[in-house]
Parts: structure tokens; sequence; C-alpha cells
């Protein structure tokens, strides 16, 4: 079966800072063309003969069935993340963040510091809750494949040059700070409820 990319149900115009072509092109481009590349993959990986199929390939369809399936799902965490006023949380996300970061200044200090030591390169900022280690942890993720090991993304910040140049150019900390502003924080707050659900 087919995966189906999510309609854009984010209002694009009152977006501060990130224009709505950035943000459509983003969303066709790059969200809806990992889902299409996912689907293509697992229509190959369908039709393998397992038993004979030489292993770079098997190595090879399923290393990029992951880059493309998360892709496709940070993608989405990052569109649902985004259409707020960037307030920072409230509530029991805000008493989290406040106890595993010290302040919610504090870790939005490190989120975009984070995310700004990432211009140029590629990958995603990510908060994410760890059910390891019973708390929310920033983190790096590249390639789309390295990811925490059992955590859960709540919020996710796309590092990779699609999301930003045609704005800003290379000027990625404009385009973080830009991010910031727009933050979804009642999306973020019912993601994190799942996680720690």
């Amino acid at each position: 079966m087919d995966w189906q990319p999510r309609r854009l149900t984010l209002d694009t115009t009152p977006l501060h800072g990130l224009s709505q072509r950035l943000t459509l092109s983003h969303h066709k481009n790059h969200y809806a063309g990992s889902v299409m590349r996912l689907n293509q993959i697992r229509l190959q990986l369908s039709r393998l003969d397992w038993s004979s199929a030489p292993a770079f390939v098997l190595n090879g369809l399923k290393r990029e069935e992951l880059i493309a399936a998360n892709s496709a799902w940070l993608h989405e965490l990052y569109f649902d993340g985004l259409g707020g006023t960037g307030r920072l949380p409230e509530g029991a996300l805000s008493v989290a963040i406040a106890h595993d970061f010290g302040s919610v200044e504090r870790w939005r200090a490190e989120f975009t510091a984070l995310a700004k030591a990432m211009g140029g390169g590629c990958g995603w900022a990510l908060l994410s809750w760890s059910s390891r280690e019973g708390r929310l942890v920033n983190h790096w993720a590249a390639d789309h494949t390295h990811q925490l090991a059992g955590a859960s993304p709540v919020l996710a910040l796309d590092m990779y040059e699609h999301a930003y140049e045609m704005d800003f150019g290379a000027i990625s900390a404009a385009y973080v700070d830009a991010f910031m502003t727009n933050i979804d924080w009642g999306a973020v707050e019912r993601r994190f409820a799942a996680a720690t659900a």
C-alpha cells in the first residue's frame, strides 16, 4: 500500500520571516518527494527475491528506505510544528523543559545554538522525549538516520539547505530565528503528551 503525502494544512501566509514560496516548495519538493521515494523503494523491496538478491542490493535498499521514511516523518513533524506565535510554551511541557534544561530560556538558547551550529551542513535539530533517560533532550540528526535510540521527537527543525536557501541564502542563523518565532507550541505539547503517556 502506498503512503500518501499529507496535505499541507498550515496557513503559510502569516508565517513570520518564512515566505509562502519557500514553505510550499519545501513541502512539495522535499516532503512529498520523500514519500514518493519511499513508495518506490518499498515497491522494489516487495519484488525482491530475498533468498538470492545480492547483499549490497538488500543493504542499499533498506538503508534508502530508512532515509526516505525518516525524511517523510521528520518533515511532517516540521510542518506540524509551524503556524504558532513562537511564544514559549506553558503547562506540562514548560515544566518539563524547565526541569530538564534549567529553564525554558536555557533550552531555547541551547536549541537555537545547536541549529545554528549546523548551518552550511545538513541534518535536523530535534527536541525529543528520551524514554531511556526519562527526560527531554536536544539532539542532532544527520542523513535522516542518526536519531537518538528510544527517543520520540516532539519538535523538528530542518537544517538542510533546501529548508532555507530560497529565502535566506547562506544565512542559516536568520532562518533559525524565523523558525523559532513560528513554533506552534500547542502541537508540540500534544506530541509531548503522547510521547510521555
